[in-house]
């Protein structure tokens, strides 16, 4: 009696600790969740959240018991965390700004390939599921998968590996494959099927899932990539909360619970963003180029150019500049040096103040950290609302490498495939000077009406190399 007593305490204290560890965890990610919402914060509520992680990692390793036995495995366990470790220290140390969208989705297509596996090995581990357990595992399978090929699309396509292709019929075969993927998932879920065919219809409806996310991202344009990156990453979470339901798991419960609903309220701002609507997402005709000829397809005249003495002059002489950084700027990785233009143009008495399209770039909030990497003050940094409204009292608006967010084509041109999602609305200010390399058009393929208009000026070349030469120019103006 006396050792079962000894045994059954030594197991309420040890899953004491363990819980107390998650109960950490949970608690740091909300909290390192909520301090992202700030620049001034966001660097120490990773750490908070990933110490948390680190807790609830190693606390699973040492305290988890199972019918009085610990996980076992040890040397694979921490051969992979090791492993894991490395590759992506080294992996965040040489990402480049340009390539973190890339990182991101590439990441995020891990998370739900471990989804996936989670689902197909606690399927093969438990023979006779009850319906419950079962449900979960079909359900994290396929968001999972679904997110792991999509993210692996999403990823080849923001490298430029992968074309946008558009499949003839194709929001057709995604409602196929989308009711095919529930008509299998109810047939082996609901048991009216024998084990074997189960089998058989589970791998089957794994095959589907990663041929529905491959035809769900394929099509989608360049522009809404931001949008898809923030869905895909809430399927990822969802998946993984799934994952804390199977191993009743309350710390992978709760990142899964946050990463899932963080990522769709941000969908959906995206959305918003975009003038686009969340079911035509999930149906695949997202960002498909609508009939018509793309704006910029009729003679647009002539562009002109600035030199850099004048930008300097018309800059030094304005009461009010507003920065319109785009992807360009992070390509030549010019954040710090733009911050400097902004520095000289403080001392000259210039209110500079940076207007951010939610979109701007290749992910949700790329020229926000861009930006904050250069220690730009957040408080200069105006949502898109914002930014319009101050358009009208602003001297100069100079675009660094930004295009479609600018676009006119989106309110005036029914035809083009931008039409309807909001822009900054440049054309309100005084002055327009674009820097960008050549009238290439941007990432969504189509011409730029506002390069040819009146307000416009061109100023060409490298966003780093034009900076630190105008920053140059304004010292002997």
């Amino acid at each position: 009696m006396e050792q079962i007593i000894l045994q059954y305490t030594e197991f309420l204290t040890t899953n004491s600790f363990l819980l107390f560890a998650y109960l950490i965890g949970s608690v740091t990610f909300i909290l390192g969740l909520k301090m992202l919402s700030h620049p001034e914060t966001a660097r120490k509520g990773n750490l908070i959240a990933a110490g948390g992680m680190i807790i609830s990692i190693f606390g699973t390793i040492f305290l988890y018991k199972h019918h009085g036995n610990g996980l076992g495995n040890y040397a694979w366990i921490f051969a992979a965390l090791v492993i894991g470790t490395i590759v992506g220290t080294m992996a965040a140390k040489k990402v480049q700004m340009t390539a973190m969208p890339e990182m991101v989705s590439l990441f995020n297509g891990m998370g739900g390939a471990c989804a996936m596996l989670i689902s197909m090995i606690e399927y093969h581990n438990d023979a006779t599921p009850s319906t419950g357990k079962l449900l979960i595992i079909v359900l994290g399978m396929i968001i999972g998968t679904v997110s792991f090929a999509g993210s692996i699309i999403a990823w080849g396509k923001l490298n430029g590996s992968i074309k946008d292709k558009t499949i003839p019929g194709g929001q057709m075969i995604n409602f196929l494959l989308f009711g095919g993927i529930i008509g299998l998932a109810i047939m082996v879920v609901g048991g009216f099927v024998g084990a074997d065919m189960a089998h058989m219809l589970f791998y089957g409806i794994t095959a589907l899932a990663a041929m529905y996310g491959i035809l769900f991202v394929m099509p989608i344009g360049g522009a809404d990539m931001p949008v898809v990156i923030s869905l895909l990453n809430s399927f990822t979470g969802v998946a993984a909360a799934f994952g804390g339901f199977l191993y009743d798991n309350p710390v992978m419960l709760t990142g899964g619970i946050l990463v899932g609903s963080a990522g769709t309220i941000l969908t959906i701002l995206m959305c918003k963003a975009m003038n686009r609507s969340l079911k035509n997402v999930l149906i695949g005709s997202f960002g498909a180029a609508k009939t018509g000829g793309a704006a910029g397809a009729k003679d647009q005249g002539n562009y002109k150019e600035i030199s850099l003495n004048d930008t300097a002059v018309l800059l030094a002489y304005a009461q009010k500049v507003m920065i319109v950084p785009g992807y360009g700027l992070a390509v030549a990785q010019a954040q710090h040096t733009c911050h400097e233009l902004e520095k000289i143009l403080n001392e000259k008495g210039v209110e500079v103040v940076y207007g951010i399209h939610p979109v701007a770039g290749r992910m949700p909030g790329h020229m926000n950290v861009l930006l904050a990497e250069a220690d730009v003050p957040y408080e200069k940094l105006l949502e898109m609302e914002d930014a319009n409204d101050q358009m009208g009292t602003t001297n100069v608006v100079m675009i660094l490498g930004a295009n479609d967010v600018v676009n006119p084509a989106a309110k005036e041109d029914p035809n083009s495939p931008i039409y309807g999602m909001p822009i900054l609305e440049v054309e309100k200010a005084d002055h327009v000077i674009v820097n960008k390399r050549s009238m290439k058009p941007g990432y969504a393929g189509i011409e730029n009406e506002l390069f040819f208009r009146p307000k416009t000026s061109m100023l060409f070349g490298d966003a780093k190399k034009v900076l630190q030469a105008l920053i140059a120019e304004l010292k002997t103006v």
